[in-house]
């Protein structure tokens, strides 16, 4: 509904194999919330309060990242789990339960009932130098969040753009193309604040394709 209003034209991919994906010549590619991803793909051990999302979607979305790394000029916008798979495909890694592994943390990433039944709402900083930040035309908001894990290492050409009062990276940036966006926050739930990102991401969209030979 967010591409829609901000007047793109939204096509939705079921999972699909590797080969399969090279068939497909998006303007762009959003990827969205979810459960866990395995934390084997990051070579770590699952935490007890992991809850490891379909195997098929897991594949295909790490699949995918692969697919938009390999086409550089791509627009990319992941939001929550989409941002973290973006870290994953990138060879980064995730904090897999901010409660329990930053016990230091005073920010309600999620709500009271858990991640899993909804939406809290806390202050996210955007680095004045970022993308981000220029495109909304701010350097702070409070925004919509439901997730317990967070970026933690840092994938490759990926560098941090965002982050709450606690240290947690709320928003990460690729350093290969003009727009290339992950944030662990939920724009899609404010979308009237939010408006600028998407609508940023379909012109993107429309100069990448308008650059590809036909």
């Amino acid at each position: 509904e967010a591409i829609q209003r901000a007047g793109g034209l939204p096509f939705i991919v079921p999972p699909m194999s590797a080969d399969d994906l090279y068939w497909m010549h998006p303007d762009g590619v959003l990827m969205i919330g979810g459960d866990d991803y395995p934390p084997e793909s990051y070579g770590q051990t699952p935490h007890p309060s992991v809850s490891i999302m379909d195997k098929a979607r897991s594949d295909f979305d790490l699949n995918l990242i692969k697919y938009v790394r390999y086409n550089k000029g791509m627009p990319f916008l992941g939001i929550c789990a989409g941002c973290q798979a973006l870290n994953i495909g990138s060879g980064g890694t995730l904090t897999q339960d901010i409660p329990s592994q930053k016990p230091e943390s005073k920010v309600m990433h999620a709500s009271p009932d858990g991640w899993q039944k909804g939406f809290n709402q806390h202050v996210v900083e955007f680095k004045p130098d970022s993308k981000l930040a220029k495109i909304l035309d701010r350097t702070s908001e409070t925004e919509p969040t439901s997730h317990h894990q967070c970026v933690d290492k840092l994938g490759e050409n990926l560098k941090p753009i965002a982050s709450t009062a606690d240290g947690v990276v709320e928003g990460v940036e690729m350093t290969d193309r003009d727009f290339g966006i992950g944030v662990q926050f939920h724009p899609e739930r404010a979308f009237d604040k939010n408006e600028k990102l998407f609508k940023e991401f379909v012109h993107q969209g429309d100069l990448y394709k308008r650059s590809r030979p036909h």
